[in-house]
């Protein structure tokens, strides 16, 4: 079926994007006291640190437009003030990295939120489910994709991708309400909200450098060898903020990695890492570089950081784990919620091994009253599974 602007009645009439703040403050005032709008953005990230904001769409419940954030000289203000009204909610899909966005041109984020993919695990649409899955489940919506790999940086945009654009937020009316409807109906508004605190803490969008090291996959597991890269980590990740670069154009991983395990003296001992150069080891970067690893390996033996050891388990566990994943599973179509937001491979493992020991999400809150107590119980040999009606279920053994 090809392409037609009538598939999108609602935003036939508001094509034209908002290019200048009187427009916008009147789109912004005209959307105060309603109860949620629904947000999304165009960025670019493949030569920068910071994405680079090219679109906004924005939403209420009868009208959308597409904000033009590279219009010379346009005042975003009214739309923040927009996000920090309180009395609105903002509802997102995915919403990550369009709050890393507003957080860093805010200072803060907009309050408060509600994501529509954190929401459909909490009603059983699957790990992670996307937009497009989403919609077409809870609205029977089809949604063109032909522009999704828009370079949404150039001008003029056309109408077909300023359609696309505002069908991410259009269809997302829709689907907000149904899952707000089945939020209530189910009674998990505690359930997302547990899970959205994960978003709205600040620290998710502003990270210590010292903890980037954690990022980079590593052999290499003494407590001297994360020290030194730790402080290799957090010179590269201040580097990429201050020239917003990617990181690994400021060094890659593997040079990283191979300076931490060479601890290099010199400017003669740096410039053999593989991927360097001389000129860089020669420079201002190598200097740093080599002040790091001194740093490194002055750190107090009591201060390096620990490696992430997973406890020893018993031997023969197999066949428990295997039980647990089956229950895991059954649980999940039992509860309707997704497998990711109940319990992790990592909780499973534990529980096996420790049980009640185990100090995992899975042993916590409604988690464990849905998944938890029954994972004890079966791998204690309280209860076994017995299939009944061609179903799989929980059974006491007989004496």
């Amino acid at each position: 079926m090809g392409f037609s602007f009538t598939n999108f009645p609602y935003i036939r009439f508001n094509m034209p994007m908002i290019t200048d703040s009187g427009a916008l403050a009147a789109f912004c005032e005209s959307l105060s006291g309603t109860p949620f709008i629904t947000v999304d953005t165009e960025f670019m990230r493949e030569t920068t640190y910071w994405p680079v904001l090219c679109l906004i769409q924005v939403a209420g419940p009868d009208d959308a437009r597409a904000i033009d954030a590279l219009a010379p000289g346009l005042d975003l203000a009214p739309l923040f003030d927009l996000f920090d009204d309180t009395s609105i909610l903002k509802v997102f899909h995915a919403a990550r990295q369009d709050l890393e966005i507003f957080y860093h041109l805010m200072g803060h984020l907009p309050s408060p939120l509600f994501d529509t993919q954190v929401a459909a695990m909490v009603c059983g649409f699957g790990d992670s489910v996307g937009y497009q899955t989403l919609v077409a489940k809870l609205t029977k919506a089809r949604i063109d994709k032909s522009s999704r790999f828009t370079d949404w940086s150039l001008r003029p945009l056309s109408d077909r991708q300023i359609s696309y654009a505002l069908s991410d937020v259009t269809h997302l009316r829709d689907a907000y309400r149904k899952l707000a409807q089945k939020l209530e109906a189910n009674g998990r508004e505690s359930w997302l909200n547990e899970e959205m605190a994960i978003l709205e803490a600040p620290e998710t969008y502003d990270p210590d450098p010292h903890q980037t090291f954690r990022r980079i996959k590593s052999r290499g597991s003494s407590p001297r060898f994360l020290a030194i890269l730790r402080e290799l980590a957090a010179w590269r990740e201040l580097e990429a903020r201050n020239r917003d670069q990617p990181r690994n154009r400021i060094l890659r991983d593997e040079a990283l990695l191979e300076i931490a395990h060479h601890t290099p003296k010199t400017v003669g001992d740096l410039e053999r890492t593989r991927g360097l150069g001389r000129k860089m080891a020669e420079g201002p970067a190598g200097a740093r570089l080599l002040e790091a690893v001194k740093k490194g390996l002055a750190v107090d033996d009591a201060d390096c950081p620990k490696p992430d050891h997973k406890p020893d388990m018993p031997r023969g566990l197999g066949p428990v784990i295997d039980l647990l994943r089956v229950l895991l599973k059954m649980k999940c179509d039992e509860g309707d919620v997704a497998q990711k937001l109940l319990a992790s491979a990592n909780d499973i493992e534990l529980i096996a091994a420790f049980g009640e020991d185990a100090d995992v999400r899975a042993m916590h809150g409604w988690r464990r009253e849905l998944f938890g107590d029954d994972a004890l119980k079966l791998r204690n040999g309280d209860v076994g599974f017995v299939i009944k009606n061609k179903h799989l279920t929980l059974m006491k053994p007989e004496s």
